[in-house]
């Protein structure tokens, strides 16, 4: 499988979608679509923010790489009409450049840190006045010249998203008021988004295009934009054509070897090891990894979410197992069946 396959449901954001993503990103939390609970509630939260003219207090979103944590920050600050300023955990590398960051802070400015389970345990104790007290201390040089500098910081929100919360330490975790997590989108709403984002990039996509292209969108928004762009592609390319039919959106998505569940070469191959090799399960995560020559974080960041949440894999205290629906879904694409892995070699 070439990587070209494999990014196109990859739920990591790439640079083509950073930039297309400041022109789809909804602006208003009105506009957000799916979630429905969260963003009532956050509506609540956001309210009663604003008739007591105070921040936010800090939140924390959780949940698999592309389901909208960034977009809810940045409509944050644009319904409490606050400053974002966004940086992620492995970026922030120094303490001295972390102080920098948080002495910048206007009142009622936003801190939006991706991955912040990333943080390095240096920084993370600096972040823990900081959220608490809105100060910190620094100390300067060591033994008997050490002294200590005292920074008093504006009150500010800081907003931390993450796809491993079980990664958080439980000091930085309590100090998060509000926690929200988010869960991969029903089709309807994953339709929506795609018919909002072809509006905007000028794409004529019928109705029933749009929920062939969110089926196989792994209930990721990200991912069904990323589909749409390539569906649009295909159309203007090879097909000549300027609507998007359903037909024309299941052959473009087909030769992208994403089937009608949205498992595309990679998901495939680990229902099919697991089948093969292991007799449909238990194995554990490094050994499936090993004999996939994947990194165990690819599995379980990026693959085994979906297969989990659509009823293909179970976790047992042994290790991952098939489910029934698995089986038949390996059995039911033949052509499959003759791929054969280079451990088996």
């Amino acid at each position: 499988m070439t990587d070209d396959i494999k990014r196109i449901v990859f739920n990591q954001e790439t640079e083509e979608d950073r930039v297309i993503s400041l022109s789809l990103r909804p602006e208003k939390l009105v506009d957000f679509v799916g979630q429905k609970e969260l963003v009532e509630n956050l509506q609540v939260a956001l309210q009663a923010a604003r008739q007591r003219k105070e921040p936010l207090e800090h939140m924390l979103f959780s949940g698999p790489p592309g389901l909208g944590k960034t977009s809810l920050a940045n409509i944050i600050a644009n319904e409490m009409n606050a400053r974002i300023t966004v940086t992620s955990g492995p970026a922030i590398e120094r303490a001295g450049d972390f102080i920098g960051i948080l002495t910048n802070l206007e009142h009622g400015d936003i801190l939006f840190i991706d991955e912040i389970h990333r943080l390095s345990k240096t920084v993370e104790e600096f972040l823990y006045p900081a959220m608490e007290s809105f100060k910190i201390d620094f100390i300067v040089d060591k033994g008997p010249y050490a002294k200590t500098i005292n920074f008093n910081l504006k009150p500010f929100t800081l907003i931390g998203a993450t796809t491993r919360s079980g990664l958080l330490a439980s000091p930085l975790r309590d100090r998060f008021g509000i926690f929200y997590h988010l869960d991969f989108y029903e089709v309807k709403d994953l339709a929506q988004i795609i018919e909002n984002s072809a509006r905007k990039l000028g794409v004529d996509l019928e109705k029933e295009a749009a929920l062939e292209i969110a089926r196989r969108s792994r209930g990721t928004p990200r991912i069904a934009n990323r589909l749409l762009r390539r569906v649009r592609d295909y159309a203007q390319v090879n097909a000549n054509k300027e609507k998007i039919t359903p037909s024309l959106a299941q052959t473009a998505l087909e030769r992208l070897r994403i089937d009608s569940a949205g498992l595309d070469e990679l998901d495939r191959k680990i229902l099919q090891v697991i089948h093969k090799h292991y007799k449909g399960g238990p194995v554990g995560v490094e050994a499936l990894a090993a004999t996939l020559n994947e990194e165990v974080d690819t599995i379980v960041d990026v693959v085994e979410p979906f297969l989990l949440k659509s009823g293909f894999l179970k976790r047992t205290a042994r290790g991952r197992e098939l489910t029934e629906m698995a089986i038949s879904h390996i059995k039911s694409r033949p052509s499959t069946q003759n791929a054969v892995l280079s451990t088996e070699s």
